[in-house]
């Protein structure tokens, strides 16, 4: 596969449809050709302390930002009909539902792979299968926690598996 769009998103609290930030990179061809950052104002809007210590995004941050679906008018045509690639994709694919589902937009099924789970099988011998982990083995260096970041680390750590 050498067309995905890697996604991550930071949220404000427990809730799912919390998103505060977004990050994606767009590979064709097996190539790097797009990348996509944006806060948003989250729903529900507020903040749980550790999430805030996880990403440090606060309600300052996100303050004025857009809510998700001007966000999403701006991701959609970027990421086109691609398939969709995450470190531990349960978590990022029930974001992209259930904040969907809050603002009753339409959600279409899409191919969801997990980078997680392809580095289990590729890495078997490493100590875990965290993203940071898995990064760091492939020789990636990047900053954890950062919805770009972990974008670009998640299409990393594909090109490897999946490219060679």
């Amino acid at each position: 596969m050498k067309n995905f769009a890697a996604i991550d998103f930071e949220t404000a609290n427990n809730n799912p449809s919390s998103v505060c930030s977004v990050g994606i990179v767009v590979v064709k061809e097996g190539e790097v050709v797009e990348k996509f950052y944006d806060l948003i104002r989250p729903a529900p809007n507020f903040y749980n302390f550790f999430n805030t210590q996880i990403h440090g995004i606060s309600a300052s941050d996100t303050a004025t930002a857009d809510l998700f679906p001007q966000v999403w008018a701006r991701i959609e045509p970027l990421i086109e009909d691609l398939p969709l690639i995450a470190h531990n994709s349960p978590f990022d694919e029930g974001c992209l539902r259930a904040v969907h589902s809050h603002y009753g937009m339409p959600y279409l099924d899409r191919n969801f792979l997990c980078t997680c789970r392809l580095a289990r099988r590729a890495f078997p011998k490493l100590p875990n299968h965290k993203l940071s982990t898995v990064a760091a083995h492939i020789g990636f260096d990047f900053t954890h926690h950062h919805a770009l970041e972990d974008a670009e680390a998640c299409a990393a750590i594909a090109r490897k598996i999946l490219l060679g």
